[in-house]
Parts: structure tokens; C-alpha cells; sequence
């Protein structure tokens, strides 16, 4: 199952060359990200990963320019992998049938207070599982 967010945009997301800045992206991807995360999980079990996730790796494939779009962009998200201490999000970033980025995220539970990585607790692994999809 994947999970949808309409991404707003601004204008000044674009940069010199007349498109969405690379960096901006991340932005993007991070809004998706907390609504997914924070958000339907804190809201279907899994608050803990409101606590503490860090960003481990990035990747992102751009596929054509992304110029501002008053509407925004949509957004799918969808888990890639769990393991024992990480999980993968994987997302499209898209208007419609144009897509302009696929990327993802690998993600590590955090305990803050302890200052390390921690596992992935059975709330967390049983709301990531709703997510999962192949590819």
C-alpha cells in the first residue's frame, strides 16, 4: 500500500536555471516523510517514530525538471525494506502520470536520550508492514 501527500510548492523553490532545486527535493520528501511517519503513525500505533528517526543515506534519480505547480506535487510513499535496526521509505514525486523524481531513504530508529540507534520495536515493524511493496 502506498501512502499519498500533496506537496505544496513555492516559487521560490525554483532556482536560477528556472526549475525545483536539487536541494529542495529533500525538503519535499522530508513534509511526505513526517506525514507519513509522524503523523498516520503516531495515529495507527507506532508513536515512537515521532521520537527519534535519523536519516541514514538519501537517494534520488531525477527524471525530468520540476517547475512550480500552484496545484503542487504529489507525492507516493511507500516502505521498501525493514531490517532489525533500519527501514527503507521509497518515493515518486509526480503530477498526474508525469513523474520527475523517484528516491528513497534509509531510515534509523534513534534513542535520543541515549544518543544511539536503537531496533525496530514490533509497533513500529507491524505499521511499517502496511506499507511494504516490492520495487
Amino acid at each position: 500500500m502506498r501512502h499519498r501527500f500533496r506537496c505544496a510548492m513555492r516559487w521560490g523553490d525554483m532556482d536560477a536555471y528556472g526549475h525545483v532545486n536539487n536541494v529542495v527535493y529533500l525538503s519535499y520528501l522530508e513534509e511526505a516523510r513526517v506525514d507519513m511517519l509522524f503523523h498516520l503513525g503516531a495515529a495507527q500505533g507506532a508513536k515512537a517514530l515521532t521520537e527519534g528517526v535519523l536519516v541514514a543515506r538519501h537517494e534520488i534519480d531525477y527524471k525530468r525538471p520540476l517547475v512550480y505547480h500552484p496545484r503542487g506535487v504529489d507525492i507516493d510513499l511507500w516502505v521498501g525494506a525493514i531490517k532489525g535496526a533500519s527501514f527503507e521509505i521509497r518515493y515518486e514525486v509526480h503530477d498526474g502520470d508525469v513523474l520527475f523524481a523517484r528516491a528513497a531513504s534509509l531510515l534509523v530508529p534513534y534513542d535520543l536520550a541515549a544518543g544511539r540507534p536503537r531496533r525496530v520495536s514490533p509497533e513500529e515493524r507491524a505499521f511499517l508492514e502496511r506499507y511494504v511493496e516490492a520495487g
